[in-house]
């Protein structure tokens, strides 16, 4: 064997072990790992229970959430045309599915009707309540402050009117946040 191949062997030899030395290094932990917070949107209703309440039945119809607040990350408003997803603090469900759930669960409590079921049912009840969520979000633009936006369209649905819709609400919140 020559020195010539000796000296190329030594040198592909070292370039490996720098290579391999470079690589370990890169996957080292240099931080810990970045931990993640769920939460889940529940209100609470306060009032007291509706009296006389209807003896007919109401549906939770669909909840639609209009993008960019349709997701599990919670979004925050920077700017006037400037949003922005936190993909470490997220909702346990999705906020339509949120949304849905504690509006019917507000309405049984409420007792306007006889019984308030979810979209699953199979119930044929007259009336129809659905939701359209058009903000949802914190906005940080000059305080912070949490946004809330519903639409609520209440439907009959019995077949002989030419104009399902009886009536639409849009309600709108702004509460302003502590510790942020």
């Amino acid at each position: 064997m020559s020195i010539r191949t000796l000296n190329s062997t030594v040198l592909k030899c070292l370039i490996g072990a720098v290579i391999i030395a470079s690589l370990a290094a890169c996957s080292l932990p240099q931080r810990p790992a970045i931990t993640t917070a769920s939460w889940m949107v529940a209100p609470e209703r306060a009032g007291a229970p509706n009296k006389p309440r209807s003896d007919l039945w109401l549906k939770m119809g669909s909840v639609s959430t209009t993008p960019p607040f349709d997701g599990k990350s919670l979004v925050y408003r920077l700017g006037d045309q400037r949003y922005e997803k936190d993909f470490y603090n997220t909702y346990s469900a999705l906020p339509n599915e949120m949304i849905g759930s504690a509006t019917r669960q507000w309405m049984n409590q409420a007792q306007i009707f006889a019984m308030t079921v979810g979209q699953g049912n199979s119930f044929f009840p007259y009336y129809t309540l659905q939701a359209s969520v058009d903000e949802f979000y914190g906005d940080y633009r000059v305080r912070p402050e949490a946004v809330v936006s519903v639409e609520f369209f209440l439907t009959v649905t019995s077949g002989s009117k030419s104009n399902p819709v009886i009536g639409t609400n849009r309600y709108t919140k702004r509460i302003p946040l502590k510790d942020n």
